[in-house]
């Protein structure tokens, strides 16, 4: 518990994703309500924006190099590419679910049907589909990896109470004693 408060405290956009993960193996309600509702006083548009950034240029390195490619792996640079841009948008925590990121961004009609045209076959062929580079899509990665490296005007501010973390804290603790 105090490692969660310390990461949501840093305005760590990895446990603000795990907050909104459709996965929970377990949790405690009340906490996971409570925190859910202090994630906007402690967000970071810079420090989320530096975290997709870089989480995008390293699976960009990582998998998308050769002139065969495993398609899936073009989810893996898009959904932190399009979860910069809503970042940039002013529009808050970029949602978890690709689909909804997907629908809240403004993309080139072309564009969006590449996108569109991979999930389908994603969806059709599975997890382990290779393909050739796709060129529309290498452009955009490039183009928004270029568009990233030009600092942000983004606020670093945030307005949490470390004293109710602590509060928190210490209910939860005092719950399961």
């Amino acid at each position: 518990m105090a490692q969660g408060a310390g990461l949501l405290k840093g305005a760590n956009p990895t446990l603000i994703e795990w907050l909104d993960s459709p996965v929970v193996y377990q949790q405690d309600e009340e906490t996971i309500t409570a925190l859910k509702a202090m994630v906007p006083k402690w967000f970071s548009p810079l420090r989320a924006r530096w975290h997709y950034y870089s989480m995008a240029r390293k699976n960009f390195r990582g998998y998308l190099q050769g002139d065969e490619v495993r398609l899936k792996k073009y989810f893996y640079v898009l959904r932190p590419l399009l979860a910069v841009r809503w970042v940039e948008a002013g529009k808050g925590v970029p949602p978890m679910r690709f689909a909804e990121l997907l629908a809240g961004s403004e993309l080139d009609a072309p564009l969006r049907a590449e996108i569109d045209e991979l999930l389908e076959r994603k969806q059709r062929a599975g997890e382990a589909e290779y393909g050739p580079r796709r060129p529309l899509l290498h452009a955009f990665i490039r183009a928004e990896q270029a568009r990233g490296e030009i600092p942000p005007l983004l606020p670093d501010s945030r307005e949490g109470d470390v004293k109710e973390l602590d509060s928190l804290m210490y209910q939860t603790v005092m719950r399961r004693a």
